[in-house]
């Protein structure tokens, strides 16, 4: 198929969020480009490249957590580098189809969403973003590019976390419900036919329970290992958050066997590092952790975007946003602010074009 054509409607510069050093936090660097570069080949994609016009984009703490590695996150990503994996856009343009790719027709004009593979000098949170094929799926009627903005990330995370090891019946133990992953760990779990525990700070709660979860734990009045332990047992475990440290090396005392413990959210730390390898590496005859562990790392794939989008469409499931910030009037500074508390409901959403 020959790639598409609107090269004349693409501008030679563009709005970028962004940032040269993290020194401080990414949010005390960014900086908003009024003429900031197109990605090189914008003019002239390769195989299996879309050119998005972005209309919102969501923030994930990946955003900032692998920027903000000392050298390590300036090697990885470079700079100057505008921030962000999540999209919701319109096609400006296309490249050559390899046809390896299961995809709908993503030529110029159709409402997309999707995701990027990995944090990049050319992020979403600029007018103009590069996207594979792979990651870019048609926006269905009905579902706001606000929501669609909301499922990249967060949402695949979720359904890879979930779907592959649950059926009807099981009892589901998510720890962060209420943060910009949790949300949808809560609602997949239900639409799955399974019974779901969360814990929160007492303030979610509602939240949570409005979402679906059948139990909440509030971590801020008890002692999130030993309210599981009086409860009957669990057959997954999912943490986005990273503590208790015990929730792991003690899940045996509250989870049945074959339990799959899913890492989720996690700190890129040294002492990260070492606690994870532990869980992988340390045999339960030796005192180790006595559930299978799993580091999820989140695959950017169209069937889960497609089916959290219909989900969303059919009203199974909703987008759930703390709030809406603009691209002008340090919008995105304030919701990378935000984000860091850990005290957001839901996702942050940045507003690139109208």
């Amino acid at each position: 198929m020959p790639q598409c054509s609107m090269s004349s409607s693409i501008p030679q510069s563009m709005k970028a969020w962004q940032f040269s050093q993290t020194t401080g936090g990414i949010e005390r660097n960014l900086k908003l480009k009024a003429s900031a570069s197109l990605p090189p080949n914008a003019n002239a994609l390769g195989l299996d490249e879309i050119l998005v016009q972005v209309i919102s984009t969501s923030l994930n703490p990946v955003d900032y957590k692998i920027a903000e590695l000392p050298l390590l996150g300036r090697l990885t990503i470079g700079a100057p580098a505008s921030p962000g994996l999540d999209f919701a856009g319109r096609v400006v343009l296309a490249g050559h189809d390899s046809g390896k790719i299961s995809s709908e027709n993503l030529g110029p004009g159709r409402l997309v969403f999707g995701r990027l593979d990995n944090p990049t000098k050319f992020g979403t949170l600029a007018e103009y973003v590069i996207v594979s094929r792979n990651g870019c799926v048609p926006l269905p009627e009905g579902v706001s590019p606000e929501d669609a903005a909301c499922i990249g990330t967060a949402g695949l995370t979720a359904y890879q976390s979930l779907v592959p090891y649950l059926k009807s019946g099981n009892r589901v133990f998510v720890n962060g419900g209420s943060g910009g992953t949790g949300v949808f760990m809560i609602q997949i779990a239900k639409l799955l036919g399974c019974y779901v525990i969360t814990s929160c700070s007492g303030v979610n709660v509602e939240l949570c329970k409005s979402l679906g979860a059948d139990e909440v734990i509030d971590y801020k009045r008890s002692n999130v290992v030993t309210a599981l332990k009086e409860m009957e047992y669990v057959d997954h475990i999912v943490d986005n958050v990273g503590t208790p440290r015990e929730l792991y090396w003690k899940a045996h005392e509250f989870s049945r066997k074959g339990t799959t413990f899913v890492q989720v959210g996690t700190s890129p730390s040294f002492a990260t590092v070492y606690e994870i390898l532990c869980r992988m590496l340390w045999p339960a005859i030796l005192r180790g952790g006595k559930r299978r562990f799993q580091l999820l790392i989140v695959k950017t794939e169209p069937e889960g975007l497609g089916k959290i989008a219909a989900w969303i469409q059919q009203g199974k499931l909703k987008a759930v946003i703390d709030e809406v910030f603009e691209m002008e009037d340090n919008g995105p500074v304030r919701a990378f602010e935000k984000l860091k508390t850990g005290r957001a409901r839901g996702k942050m959403i940045v507003r690139v074009a109208s």
